[in-house]
């Protein structure tokens, strides 16, 4: 189990990495940019799993614009 938990951190830490990398380039380019501030991890263990997340990913922009322009 430990070393379980230290490739769990690993990838913690390397997405956290990234995030850092970004937002200080887009601060340095004056670029208006925030993180959605919630987000849902999900493991993907068969390819019909894959294309349902695959298919939400690409239509989760356009449900996003719907429903901001009901409110």
């Amino acid at each position: 189990m430990p070393q379980i938990s230290i490739h769990k951190k690993s990838l913690s830490v390397a997405i956290g990495g990234i995030k850092s990398a970004i937002t200080k380039f887009a601060r340095e380019k004056n670029i208006e940019f925030a993180w959605q501030p919630r987000f849902h991890d999900n493991i993907i263990r068969n390819q019909t799993s894959m294309n349902e997340i695959a298919e939400y990913i690409e239509n989760n922009i356009a449900r996003w614009k719907t429903d901001c322009f009901n409110e």
